[in-house]
């Protein structure tokens, strides 16, 4: 992973994207070593972001296109069992994806929210917000 280092910014840009997905991965040890490398924040922050950010974007189609195989095949989830899952996730859980930075937890809903067809625009919103507030708290610890 150290490696990516030496390729800055873009080192970091897919160092974050592969965090994003499913893959055990981190980019925050990469993010502050780019700052401590670089002495600024700024770029560190929109390669991290983007990646990220883009990451999930591809979780999210995954999700979309994926669905028959992920609910029906992969799970075997009933029709009824979805819908209600649906429900709920439109109604209570889209405003989780906020935290779909947090490890674990985060990739497998941008990939539920892909599935229930959360609408595109919010979904980049909330993930986007969450993922950028995030680097930007760590960029801020760095730099306090």
């Amino acid at each position: 992973m150290e490696f990516l280092l030496h390729w800055g910014p873009v080192g970091l840009f897919i160092a974050s994207f592969l965090a994003a997905t499913i893959l055990p991965f981190s980019s925050e040890i990469l993010l502050i070593g780019l700052m401590r490398q670089s002495g600024e924040w700024a770029l560190p922050l929109v390669a991290a972001g983007s990646g990220n950010i883009l990451g999930s974007v591809v979780n999210y189609y995954l999700g979309v296109y994926g669905e028959r195989f992920l609910f029906y095949k992969f799970l075997h989830l009933s029709e009824e069992t979805i819908w209600k899952t649906s429900t709920r996730f439109r109604k209570y859980g889209v405003y989780s994806l906020l935290f779909a930075w947090v490890p674990i937890i985060g990739d497998p809903l941008t990939v539920v929210a892909g599935a229930f067809k959360v609408r595109f625009i919010l979904f980049f919103v909330l993930v986007s917000i969450g993922k950028l507030a995030r680097y930007s708290i760590l960029i801020f610890l760095f730099f306090s």
